[in-house]
């Protein structure tokens, strides 16, 4: 958005110049339009006069005006040139400063829909976690039934001990295969008697 406002700015600062320039000329042309009223005013000024006193001031007077008009024009097609290539130049940055705001548009909207795909897997993922959460919370349950399960049988068999405090699965496992060790002692001793 910032290179956005700045080629935009650019391109204002640009515009103004083209139209600056373009004053310019209109000034020139108002300027040449005047020296035309001026050589009007001259010629009227020449009616008055004697017809040989005229004519000989019309010829000085046309050939002063006609060497300062040619020097106006001279100067002003000088001006307009170079006004000219100067318009050029600035069409020419305007035209690129249009294309950088456009090319950075796009740029924009394309950040902006990534922004939106990733904001879209982000949910995703957050939903995602949620369940894992709710199956993590499932499974703790029924791990924990289990293993008070598994508690109850260990220690409820004849013989055994209540246990001291919160036991560690570790204890637990211990009982248990205490349990299934003595299980297994019992009945290989009721099979070398022949006991089924």
């Amino acid at each position: 958005t910032g290179t956005i406002s700045s080629l935009q700015r650019q391109m204002e600062i640009q515009e103004s110049e083209l139209r600056k320039i373009r004053s310019e000329k209109e000034l020139l042309q108002k300027h040449l339009r005047e020296r035309e009223v001026q050589l009007q005013a001259v010629s009227d000024k020449f009616c008055t006069l004697t017809e040989e006193q005229r004519q000989e001031e019309i010829v000085v007077m046309m050939e002063e005006e006609n060497r300062n008009l040619h020097q106006v024009v001279t100067e002003q097609e000088s001006q307009l040139a170079e006004q000219g290539k100067l318009i050029s130049e600035l069409q020419g940055i305007i035209n690129q400063l249009r294309a950088e705001v456009v090319n950075s548009r796009l740029q924009f909207l394309e950040q902006k829909q990534v922004q939106k795909e990733i904001q879209s897997q982000v949910e995703a993922l957050q939903h995602k976690e949620l369940q894992t959460r709710v199956a993590l919370e499932q499974i703790t349950c029924k791990f924990e039934r289990y293993r008070n399960k598994i508690i109850q049988a260990t220690f409820n068999v004849e013989g055994s001990q209540d246990p001291m405090g919160e036991l560690t699965d570790n204890e637990v496992l211990e009982a248990m295969q205490k349990i299934i060790n003595e299980r297994a002692e019992f009945q290989q001793m009721l099979r070398s008697k022949g006991s089924k």
